[in-house]
């Protein structure tokens, strides 16, 4: 059950019914002062203007028009303009009870309807491995697509390689320069060359396997090499850091298919394209950007943006509903080039999202980290994923929202203390897990039948558990996370976000955490054990289907 879906449903129709057609997005917020209910609306101070009244009367008038339905809602009140809201016992037993019932399927919802998503994620251009700016990409995107598809959403995930053009060409010669330095020769470095240690390592393989026996070889193939090498590295980097990718796409295959030229001849059939100072150019301030774009040169070479042109079309003629593109901050400057290049080819923008992802800055212990002391130019996500691990990268990676420059500290993340929230929320896990392994030895009362998420769980005749013994507040605050994990997943789905997720971990595990300082689960009193046992299973099923979503493995020890 999402449930602040439920209550914002309550305020619209009651809005409705003091005849207000027009209103602003209803927030519905959690409170921090618990005597001010689970959740609060300040939808009243937005309609002030509109009805000309103060905030506290329009919340009373709203409050007596509320129909809520009583095994969720226990009371509604106005304070000070604000309504809040107070969820029943009722609910937040019942849905312990459907946690415990839906193990992994907790949190699942079909408001996908099956559309067909395709997401572009990470596409690093094969000039060099992936760095740690890729890596938040790659865990971005890869968690959003697994967010979606619990979301019922079918999700293909895709990596275009731009393998043609001037940078392969700078590629394949800083290769080739290399290898004939390992051969003695003195040969000048190209000016937009490539200058990283991984070329020069790279120069060092092909000499020893193949010797000197391209040493006259043109540049294709220094190309060739060069790039398959490349890519080679990223299919491995991003099948170790847990990154499904379901179809690859070369740039160089559009041009071969000849499926760039029947984009454009497409497109200058509808008058979209025209020759200005003898390079032809694309109409695209015709569909909102702030200029029109080359999309062939002087000298008769395409632009990057002809092939992406044929790469969207291609997209939308696999009948794909909707297409996210997830690339790095530093492309913003082609978003309205794309977003008009779909225009210009007959589809809606609505059918395209582009999320540009911000940089990572990397401290150790507070101290900026400037640079690879192996590779010397930047940090690869190899290097990251060695040092501290693929779960705590990949958590680290999706703790920001997308927009929001991401600050990574390498020794907070190493460390094994409530100060790195990673191990705070896997040590959740493992305690909860130890809980368990220790019930089993004391043969607690009524044990397992059914299996859970890790397979240490079990529980029989659920609904004969006593839960209302769940009364103490730290346990009152945990039944309340619990009930909102469902809405923050779907949230993430609507927003194309995915941070709320850690973070939501982080403070599941803290109250978990307060309750286990506080309280004994495997008391004295069988009955006590029972529903603060059904209590922990609860939260551990939780925190094992969030993990999970972030691509993350849920330890049973540590």
């Amino acid at each position: 059950m999402e449930i602040r879906e439920e209550i914002k449903k309550s305020i619209e129709d009651a809005l409705k019914k003091i005849k207000v057609k027009k209103y602003p997005e209803i927030l519905l917020e959690r409170p921090k002062e618990r005597e001010h209910g689970d959740f609060s609306t300040n939808i009243a101070f937005s309609l002030t203007k509109e009805l000309k009244k103060p905030p506290q009367e329009i919340a009373k008038r709203l409050v007596k028009r509320l129909e809520v339905c009583p095994k969720i809602i226990e009371k509604v009140e106005e304070a000070k303009g604000f309504i809040n809201f107070f969820l029943t016992e009722e609910l937040l037993f019942e849905n312990l009870i459907q946690i415990l019932k839906r193990e992994k399927n907790y949190g699942r919802s079909e408001i996908g309807k099956g559309e067909r998503i395709q997401i572009e994620m990470v596409s690093v251009n094969p000039t060099g491995p992936l760095h740690v700016g890729h890596g938040r990409g790659a865990a971005f995107a890869d968690t959003l697509a697994n967010i979606l598809e619990v979301m019922g959403y079918q999700v293909e995930r895709e990596y275009y390689i731009n393998d043609i053009g001037t940078q392969m060409e700078n590629l394949g010669k800083s290769l080739r320069v290399r290898y004939l330095e390992l051969l003695g020769e003195k040969v000048q470095f190209p000016e937009h060359g490539y200058q990283g240690e991984y070329l020069i390592e790279m120069a060092r393989r092909l000499k020893d396997r193949e010797g000197d026996k391209h040493r006259k070889e043109k540049i294709e193939f220094f190309i060739q090499y060069a790039s398959s090498d490349i890519i080679e590295g990223i299919r491995k980097d991003l099948k170790d850091f847990g990154i499904r990718i379901d179809t690859w796409k070369r740039e160089s295959d559009f041009h071969k298919e000849g499926k760039v030229k029947e984009v454009l001849k497409n497109l200058k059939k509808k008058g979209y394209l025209y020759e200005r100072e003898g390079a032809l150019w694309f109409r695209s301030s015709q569909f909102g950007d702030e200029k029109d774009r080359v999309i062939k040169k002087k000298d008769g070479s395409l632009t990057y943006l002809a092939s992406d042109i044929a790469y969207h079309e291609d997209k939308f003629k696999r009948n794909f509903d909707h297409l996210i593109d997830i690339w790095g901050a530093d492309h913003h400057g082609y978003v309205e080039r794309i977003r008009a290049a779909v225009s210009a080819l007959g589809y809606s923008k609505e059918t395209l999202d582009i999320i540009l992802y911000q940089l990572v800055k990397l401290s150790r212990s507070g101290k900026p980290v400037a640079m690879s002391t192996r590779r010397g130019e930047f940090v690869t996500l190899r290097e990251v994923m060695d040092e501290i691990g693929k779960d705590t990268s990949r958590f680290f990676f999706c703790m920001r929202a997308s927009n929001s420059q991401l600050d990574f500290d390498l020794e907070l993340a190493k460390k094994e203390s409530p100060e790195n929230p990673v191990y705070y929320v896997e040590y959740a896990h493992a305690r909860i897990s130890s809980i368990f392994k220790k019930a089993k030895e004391k043969k607690t009362p009524k044990d397992p039948d059914k299996s859970g998420p890790t397979g240490q769980v079990k529980r029989k005749k659920i609904q004969e558990i006593d839960l209302k013994l769940l009364h103490t507040p730290e346990e009152k605050s945990i039944l309340r996370l619990l009930l909102l994990f469902p809405d923050v997943v779907a949230s993430c789905a609507r927003s194309y976000q995915v941070h709320s997720i850690p973070n939501y971990l982080m403070e599941l595990a803290s109250e978990f955490h307060s309750f286990y300082n506080k309280h004994r689960v495997l008391s004295e009193e069988e009955n006590l054990i029972q529903a603060r046992l059904a209590l922990v299973e609860g939260v551990r099923i939780v925190l094992y289907n969030g993990l999970k979503l972030l691509g993350i493995e849920a330890p049973e020890k540590m």
